[in-house]
């Protein structure tokens, strides 16, 4: 049977050609052999809204996706924290399937549950309220209704603040909070779970209420591409 492969953190943008390059070689050597590929999150450096999807590198994303599902891969897309104005259109565009975070999923007999990774960055405050503020519907429709260029230049004063706040945050606050990964593994019934977000790739053994629960942190895509690898064996990352 053929693997089931997960990649998120991404950032793709056309100031990072490098990166940008293994992408595609990815899709057309690798994603191609799957069974499926999901992407958890992070996909673009940002996304503001889908009537971007005429843009010429967006278009070459869109086209190597509908490309792999041409061949009988099936594509999951999830939400992340720079892309969570992909919507529907974009979806169609792809030939992909937009999942909701968390999905639980079976994967090879195992229950996985999929997440991008932000909301179990719990000890972050600042930014759980931020979320909550631009994944609400009504400041969505009022952002969306802005003009695509006035969109852009104010997603990038946000990303500008953001990197400044990042300096005077410790490791630990911007990384998973314990409490919050032990939480949902609970509600989950004691999954696997695959998420990425916090850049931080590792494989975790949580021993939790007698049980023993697998956590795949991906990889970001900044200095390399990495991708996990799932199939009746187990999974393991593998670089590019």
């Amino acid at each position: 049977m053929k693997p089931i492969l997960f990649i998120s953190d991404l950032h793709l943008c056309v100031s990072r050609p490098h990166i940008n390059r293994v992408f595609f070689t990815f899709m057309e050597r690798i994603a191609t052999k799957a069974q499926a590929l999901y992407v958890l999150g992070d996909l673009f450096e940002y996304w503001a809204g889908d009537d971007d999807l005429d843009d010429s590198f967006n278009a070459q994303v869109i086209s190597a996706f509908r490309s792999l599902t041409e061949n009988k891969v099936a594509l999951c897309i999830m939400h992340g924290n720079r892309d969570f104005l992909m919507g529907e259109a974009f979806a169609r565009a792809c030939n992909a399937q937009l999942v909701p975070d968390p999905s639980l999923i079976d994967l090879y007999g195992t229950p996985t549950l999929l997440m991008h990774g932000d909301t179990l960055c719990t000890e972050d405050t600042a930014y759980q309220t931020f979320r909550a503020q631009v994944r609400n519907p009504a400041w969505q429709k009022t952002f969306l209704a802005q003009p695509l260029a006035e969109r852009k230049v104010a997603i990038e004063k946000v990303r500008t603040q953001s990197e400044q706040e990042k300096g005077q945050k410790s490791e630990a606050i911007m990384d998973v909070a314990p409490a919050s990964v032990e939480k949902i593994l609970r509600e989950y019934h004691y999954p696997r779970l695959i998420h990425g977000h916090t850049h931080r790739p590792a494989k975790h053994l949580h021993q939790l209420d007698g049980k023993t629960c697998e956590r795949w942190v991906l990889s970001d895509w900044y200095k390399h591409g990495e991708y996990l690898r799932c199939d009746e064996s187990g999974c393991g990352a593998i670089k590019l």
